[in-house]
């Protein structure tokens, strides 16, 4: 079933909301694929995925270290255990095991989960700390040279 975007799931910044948005629609691309069985095409979303997640997760850091959150440590430590697990199913894809289904439903819950309890927790940091940081858009200023810099 494809996932929709709940506005509930809005951290309240929206360059972060704009990333999960964008993981949703490759959680929605991988379902397209099962669908269709089309496994080329689940190996394709699952690179894509892990590699846009892992800029995404990096660009979080990135901002926590920013506004010297005290639990930033922990909070990468979720980050990695993610993209440990996330590789584990490539490999396992790779070798030709069906783990879309598995990896969809995984991928679906864990989102939702990581943004109403882990990524909660550090909005309040940020806010607090870097409401003039993160609407200050100029090519110099933090938010721009973040996004360049992970996003390319």
């Amino acid at each position: 079933m494809t996932m929709l975007w709940d506005a509930s799931w809005n951290v309240g910044i929206d360059v972060i909301d704009a990333q999960h948005k964008r993981i949703v629609e490759y959680i929605n691309a991988l379902e397209t694929a099962i669908t269709h069985q089309q496994h080329a095409v689940i190996g394709q979303v699952l690179a894509q995925l892990t590699d846009y997640t892992e800029s995404h997760f990096a660009f979080e850091e990135s901002l926590q270290q920013e506004v010297g959150y005290e639990y930033a440590i922990p909070h990468q430590a979720t980050h990695k255990t993610f993209v440990a697990r996330i590789k584990k199913y490539q490999t396992r894809h790779d070798a030709g095991e069906d783990i879309a289904s598995q990896l969809h439903t995984m991928l679906s819950t864990w989102l939702v989960h990581h943004i109403s309890r882990d990524d909660a927790a550090y909005v309040k940091a940020v806010h607090e700390s870097m409401r003039h940081v993160l609407s200050n858009t100029k090519e110099d200023g933090w938010l721009k040279r973040s996004l360049k810099r992970f996003f390319g």
